[in-house]
């Protein structure tokens, strides 16, 4: 009864094209918003944002970009990556080798470089798609790793290979501790949110979508096949760039080219298939399904095997983690394989109905 736009007249376009045109979802967006910035922050502890997070906010801006590419535009990807890599590497060599350049900069020309990586390796798009574009995808991830670990450039010579950042400051801020850490990037991820939001909305939003539904009908009616897909390519590895910089910057500190293994590529796959293809709220569904899960098995099965007399070692807990979470994920995309977006979505439609029949 409290969700329905009755009385919200639109008298012009400007209001009916709205992000949220019904007052309700933007004030809860607004509200949401306030409390991540302003009441989390005196009710969480250290251990709270290192662990949860932080992870959480980086992984949903990296789900983000890789719905932009896989969910609007349809593009199998297997390289997110390596978009990642390419992106902390890239900041991490601006950070080191110009003396005095502003983080919000390296994040940026991080983001940058991974555009043109992405770029590179979304041509193959025009030529083939579905599962060969998704093994033109993983031969990125493969010559990240060897690039990373063979080229000694990129880690300054490094004789581990491994890198690592110190002292990070923002308009003079220092940027050391969990709380501001959080903040940085929670700050990041609802700019490029909403960037995200208006870009899907607009005419490059619908020439990817159209190019998703069908390549050959958009083309008939004058979208140009190639422009779409590689701007989608360049807009996703700008994104994800941008998570990987800070993946490396703020949550790891100290990072190897292991950091961005093929394992990541298939966690961000997941994110957005869970939290549903072509939604923005959906990548913060499917980041939030894949990093909180583990970590609440991980607390839950020792209290579960207590309770029945059973030990469980740790070793067991890792391998039962593992069953527990690949069993939910194929039963959730048998029970609904349009994601946690598509749940949402239809819980808001029969609150809009309530209580009348549907």
């Amino acid at each position: 009864m409290f969700y329905r736009e009755n009385g919200q007249f639109k008298t012009n376009y400007r209001d009916d094209q709205q992000i949220f045109p019904i007052a309700q979802d933007r004030w809860a967006i607004i509200l949401l918003v306030l409390a991540a910035f302003l009441v989390v922050p005196f009710f969480t502890s250290d251990y709270m944002f290192r662990a949860i997070l932080i992870p959480f906010v980086i992984m949903s801006l990296a789900a983000l970009g890789v719905n932009i590419l896989v969910g609007y535009c349809g593009q199998i990807s297997l390289g997110s990556g390596a978009f990642m890599a390419v992106g902390a590497y890239a900041a991490y060599n601006f950070f080191i080798r110009v003396p005095g350049l502003p983080l919000i900069v390296v994040l940026i020309l991080g983001g940058l470089s991974a555009t043109v990586f992405g770029i590179f390796f979304g041509l193959p798009s025009l030529r083939v798609k579905g599962l060969y574009l998704a093994v033109a995808t993983l031969a990125a991830q493969f010559f990240s790793d060897w690039m990373f670990l063979r080229i000694k450039w990129f880690t300054n010579y490094s004789p581990s290979g491994s890198v690592s950042v110190n002292d990070l400051s923002v308009l003079g801020m220092s940027i050391n501790s969990p709380l501001s850490k959080y903040i940085l990037c929670l700050s990041v991820l609802v700019i490029i949110a909403i960037l995200a939001k208006n870009l899907v909305r607009g005419a490059i939003g619908r020439e990817w979508m159209a190019i998703r539904d069908m390549d050959v009908a958009a083309a008939v009616i004058g979208i140009r096949p190639m422009y779409a897909k590689l701007t989608a390519f360049a807009v996703s590895s700008f994104i994800v760039g941008v998570a990987g910089a800070l993946w490396g910057f703020i949550y790891l500190g100290a990072w190897e080219p292991a950091a961005f293994s093929v394992d990541i590529s298939f966690r961000l796959l997941f994110m957005v298939i869970i939290g549903g293809m072509g939604s923005i709220m959906g990548s913060f569904f499917g980041a939030a399904f894949i990093v909180i899960l583990p970590i609440a098995l991980n607390q839950f099965l020792p209290v579960l095997g207590n309770l029945f007399g059973i030990e469980i070692s740790t070793s067991g807990i890792s391998h039962a983690e593992l069953i527990i979470f690949g069993g939910l994920i194929v039963w959730f995309l048998i029970v609904e394989p349009h994601g946690l977006a598509k749940l949402w979505s239809i819980g808001k439609q029969k609150l809009r109905l309530w209580p009348f029949p549907h």
